[in-house]
């Protein structure tokens, strides 16, 4: 054990940053053990896209986002640390446990795996083939395109229900296509759908296949009783959505050749929650259970927390290493993966004047975090138009611009070409001759919601030094010898698209033959007719003058795959 870095070690790493992970947090950190939650995505998981819960108990109404920012706030405030790294595999022989991550190796003495689940295909044929175009998997997400459209849900369980009622906003008429003889959720869960005007509910059907030329034109679906087909077929010059909620596939990869799970993959735990690797604990939509809700993620990982603080202090026992818990509460780990530096009286004054401005505090913090660790400037050079849109913008990159003197901003005479792309931001670095040197990143309409981490961290990665990546992955980009040019489709309530836009401008940051455009679609919607974008984050390839279009969320190795791809 001497070996063993004591102001490195940590009693549990915990992998997922959803409602169970977060909670557990909270329950470790109180009881004085030093816990870090690692989040590859975002902090608060999946319920995040959830724009209204009103079954959690003692909170009438919130946001998915709110309720999970204000338990992150929470572990936070009890001295739990966080870190956005993706964990590659665990190794667990021995009372040190080893989480390889993309940001390097953890040491600690138990792993908490609440990495909860992804949405199931169903498998039909074509819903591969229009997945993006006509098929989606996320309401929030893409619901807005298919505004004055007929829609399909296929599933019969909570999500479906739910998520169907809130279609009804944009589709002009929504059927849900139920597998059993009735929903599968509980009564008062589907009865909005079932007493909407704008749902229609057919049971005991399932779907045989989709399909059209590039976008969707026709669905057939039979009746299981009956084995009656029936097609449904969009007018001439429509198309239409199919929206999949048939449950969730567990996110137990890492248990691969590591620990038991069942036969549909989730993970298998005794009493206490570990699994049948010692000291490999798991709680939340991970696990086996009949009920997958954030009231019962949070109460499974209290109870999992409680068992584990026993195992911690065993395991303290045994090897006489006791993790140093930081004397201060740390910031959530940003760009840098370090504490935000307290602001001065003359910096708190300039921070309350831009939130009044357009920033909160938490916003402040993290962009205040940020620019006192990048390296260089940066000119925001703005190509504007007259719409309102423009000088929305034009006034967000003036308040980012007031709160450093690492960033300025100027405006570029516009050309006649750049009529179709305006108006937006240029992100360049200051050149010898006067003139600005482009970085390769730019965005498209203002990078607000879920777009203004992913804007935020483009300016730490083009100003230096730049999110930690693996020398592997720094190599490849510099390997990149070809000038590629990308687009990215996005809307700012989609929480899939920070990653892939983040993972994209890293390259063009380092590559300077890699373009990275980001536009808000809800600004540009010729360019959703002309790559038939039905649902974001749309990835737009160009090389040597051919295009190709990919459809979801990309981590940084399956950019890196988008964008070496040799043949379009």
């Amino acid at each position: 054990m001497s070996d063993i870095d004591v102001s490195k070690l940590y009693d549990a790493v915990i992998i997922g940053g959803g409602p169970a992970g977060l909670t557990a947090a909270i329950y470790l950190a109180r009881a004085r053990y030093r816990v870090l939650v690692v989040e590859k995505d975002h902090f608060g998981g999946q319920i995040t896209i959830t724009s209204e819960v009103v079954n959690y108990p003692g909170v009438f109404a919130t946001g998915g986002a709110e309720l999970t920012e204000t338990m992150r706030r929470q572990a936070e405030a009890f001295g739990a640390e966080f870190l956005l790294a993706e964990a590659r595999s665990l190794d667990l022989v021995g009372d040190i446990k080893h989480v390889c991550t993309s940001k390097g190796t953890l040491d600690c003495f138990a792993v908490l795996l609440a990495t909860g689940a992804s949405p199931r295909h169903v498998g039909f044929a074509g819903e591969e083939e229009f997945r993006g175009h006509g098929v989606a998997y996320c309401a929030t997400c893409d619901g807005e395109f298919f505004t004055g459209k007929d829609v399909f849900v296929v599933g019969g369980g909570f999500a479906a229900a739910e998520e169907s009622v809130f279609l009804t906003k944009y589709a002009r008429h929504v059927t849900i296509l139920v597998r059993d003889d009735d929903f599968t959720c509980a009564p008062a869960a589907a009865e909005e759908a079932k007493s909407n005007d704008k749902v229609t509910v057919l049971y005991n059907t399932e779907v045989e296949a989709a399909g059209g030329d590039s976008a969707l034109r026709w669905l057939r679906y039979k009746n299981l009783k009956t084995d009656k087909v029936e097609e449904y077929r969009a007018a001439d010059g429509e198309t239409f959505g199919i929206f999949v909620f048939v449950g969730y596939a567990p996110a137990t990869s890492l248990m691969d050749g590591v620990a038991a799970t069942d036969d549909r993959g989730y993970a298998l735990t005794d009493a206490q929650q570990m699994t049948s690797a010692d000291g490999l604990f798991a709680a939340g939509d991970v696990c086996v259970k009949t009920l997958r809700q954030v009231t019962t993620a949070v109460g499974q990982a209290a109870q999992t927390a409680t068992d584990m603080e026993r195992y911690l202090k065993a395991a303290q026992g045994r090897t006489g290493l006791v993790p140093q818990v930081p004397v201060s509460r740390p910031a959530v780990a940003d760009a840098a993966d370090e504490p935000a530096p307290k602001p001065t009286a003359e910096g708190e004054a300039a921070s309350s004047a831009a939130a009044s401005a357009l920033f909160d505090e938490a916003m402040l913090a993290q962009l205040n975090a940020v620019f006192s660790r990048m390296t260089g400037s940066l000119v925001l050079r703005l190509h504007p138009d007259d719409r309102t849109v423009s000088r929305e913008l034009e006034g967000y990159m003036d308040e980012l611009a007031k709160l450093t003197d690492k960033l300025s901003v100027e405006h570029a005479d516009t050309a006649e070409d750049d009529a179709a792309s305006l108006p937006f931001v240029e992100v360049c670095r200051p050149g010898g001759d006067g003139e600005p040197n482009p970085t390769g990143l730019a965005f498209h309409g203002v990078p607000g919601g879920h777009e203004f981490t992913s804007f935020v961290l483009g300016l730490y990665n083009a100003a230096g030094p730049g999110q930690p990546i693996d020398d592997a992955d720094r190599a490849a980009i510099a390997a990149i010898a070809d000038p590629v040019r990308v687009k990215v489709l996005v809307s700012l309530s989609c929480t899939m698209c920070p990653e892939t836009v983040v993972s994209l401008q890293r390259i063009a940051a380092d590559n300077p033959l890699v373009t990275v455009d980001v536009f808000d679609i809800a600004h540009f919607p010729d360019l959703r007719e002309r790559y038939n974008a039905m649902s974001v984050p749309c990835v737009v390839v160009e090389r040597g003058g051919a295009e190709q279009v990919h459809f979801g969320k990309k981590n940084l190795a399956q950019a890196l795959d988008l964008v070496r791809a040799k043949r379009l």
